[in-house]
C-alpha cells in the first residue's frame, strides 16, 4: 500500500486466487490451526454483543407487495460476514455473502462471495477479491483441524454424504491430515454431481483405490472412520435432515458436520463427545434466533445448544476445538471414542486465509492494483 493519505489496494480475480496460493488446502488446515489457537486466546473478534455472531442476514418475506423483492427460497440469503484477527495477521475483513440454490438453473454457484481485507489501524483496503474459492477451502479446512486432532490415527475410510463443492474441500483436507486414507463411500442426489467427484478424486488424489456409490445414509456411515455430511438444504423442518443414528456408527467414528445434521436419541448421549469449532457462535445464534433453534440453523452444533436448553446436556459437555488445538483440552482419547464436531463456519476464517493469500499475492506481484485516491475529498 502506498504512503498515506495515497491508498492503493489490489483487486484478486479467482484466477489471481489461485495463482497467490488458495487452493493450497495443507496451507489452509495449518493456517485455520492457528487462527484456532487465536481464538482460544481471545485476540479476535466478529460481529453481535457476543463477538462471536455469524453476521448480518437480510431475510425476505414470504409474501410481499413489492414485485421485484427476491422470494425466500432455499438457501436465499444475501450476508455480511466482518471480524478482526490478531496474532500474527492483524487485520480485518468482511464476506459479502449471496447465496441462493436456485443458480443451479442457471449455471452458477449456489453461492457468490466477494471479501474486502483492511488494515485493522486505519481501516483503509488492502485488498478487495473474489471469494468463492477462498470460502471453501477455509471451510473444508476446518474438518482437516478437527481430523488431525479427533479422528483416529488409522483411519482409512471416509464416507460422504452430498458430493458437492464442501465435500471436495473436506475430503481434501482429510487427505491432507490422514495418510492412510484409501477409500471414499459417497452418497449424491444425481448421477452428474457424483461422477464429478468421483472424477475429481481420481485426478486428485490416486492413493484412494476405492469409490463406493452408496444409496442409503446409513451405508455412508457404516464402517467409515471419518463421516461428513456436505448436502445443503431447506430448513424448517428438523425431520427432513438427514440423520445419523448411533448403531450405525463403528467405535471410533469422528463426524465432521459442516452441513444440515439430525441425530438419534442414542447420538444424545454422553459417550458421544460433541465438540464445537468455537462455542461462543452457537451461543450467539441461540440467542438470535426462536425456539428450537435447530428448525432455523441446521447445523448440529445449534442441536447441541437445543439440548442445553431443554436439559439433556450440560454446558460444559461441550468441547471447543480451539482448547484442542491450544492444547487446553485433550484430542482424541482412546480408539474407540465416538467425535462429532460442528462446524459453523466463521468471518475470522475468511480474515486468516484471506490475510496468508494477499500476502503471497504481494510477494508474487498478483493481482490489479487500483486506487481509492491519492488525496481524499473529505478528511
Amino acid at each position: 500500500m502506498s504512503a498515506l493519505p495515497k491508498i492503493d489496494f489490489i483487486y484478486l480475480n479467482e484466477t489471481d486466487m489461485i495463482r497467490a496460493g488458495v487452493t493450497d488446502m495443507a496451507a489452509c488446515v495449518d493456517t485455520m490451526e492457528d487462527m484456532f489457537v487465536l481464538l482460544h486466546k481471545g485476540d479476535y473478534r466478529m460481529a453481535g454483543a457476543n463477538n462471536d455472531s455469524h453476521g448480518a442476514m437480510v431475510v425476505f418475506p414470504e409474501t410481499s407487495p413489492h414485485p421485484n423483492m427476491p422470494k425466500p427460497t432455499a438457501d436465499r440469503r444475501f450476508m455480511a460476514m466482518p471480524a478482526y484477527l490478531g496474532g500474527d495477521y492483524c487485520t480485518a475483513g468482511v464476506k459479502w455473502y449471496g447465496s441462493n440454490i436456485a443458480n443451479r438453473d442457471k449455471d452458477l454457484p449456489r453461492s457468490i462471495l466477494m471479501f474486502t481485507l483492511s488494515d485493522a489501524d486505519t481501516a483503509a483496503p488492502l485488498a478487495y477479491m473474489s471469494a468463492n474459492l477462498l470460502s471453501a477451502y477455509r471451510t473444508g479446512a476446518v474438518p482437516g483441524v478437527g481430523a488431525r486432532h479427533l479422528a483416529r490415527k488409522d483411519a482409512k475410510v471416509i464416507g460422504v454424504y452430498g458430493p458437492g463443492v464442501m465435500a471436495r474441500t473436506s475430503v481434501a483436507a482429510f487427505m491432507a491430515t490422514c495418510p492412510m486414507i484409501d477409500t471414499i463411500k459417497v452418497q449424491g442426489r444425481g448421477r452428474k454431481s457424483l461422477d464429478s467427484f468421483i472424477a475429481w478424486v481420481k485426478e486428485a488424489y490416486p492413493q484412494v483405490t476405492r469409490i463406493e456409490v452408496v444409496t442409503e445414509i446409513e451405508q455412508v456411515v457404516r464402517g467409515a472412520d471419518i463421516v461428513t455430511y456436505c448436502a445443503s438444504g431447506a430448513t424448517g423442518d428438523v425431520s427432513t435432515y438427514p440423520v445419523v443414528k448411533r448403531e450405525w456408527l463403528k467405535p471410533g467414528a469422528f463426524l465432521a458436520m459442516p452441513a444440515s445434521c439430525e441425530i438419534d436419541e442414542g447420538m444424545e448421549q454422553p459417550d458421544v463427545r460433541k465438540v464445537m469449532d468455537n462455542i461462543g457462535l452457537y451461543e450467539a445464534w441461540f440467542d438470535e434466533l426462536p425456539k428450537p433453534a435447530h428448525a432455523h440453523v441446521p447445523l448440529i452444533g445449534v442441536r447441541f445448544m437445543d439440548m442445553i436448553h431443554d436439559g439433556k446436556m450440560a454446558h460444559d459437555e461441550l468441547g471447543d476445538l480451539g482448547a484442542i488445538c491450544a492444547g487446553a483440552e485433550p484430542g482424541r482419547a482412546s480408539d474407540d471414542e465416538i467425535i462429532v464436531l460442528s462446524v459453523g463456519g466463521m468471518p475470522v476464517e475468511d480474515v486468516a486465509w484471506g490475510t496468508k493469500v494477499y500476502r503471497n499475492a504481494v510477494e508474487k506481484g498478483i493481482g490489479t492494483k487500483l486506487n481509492l485516491w491519492d488525496e481524499p475529498a473529505l478528511r
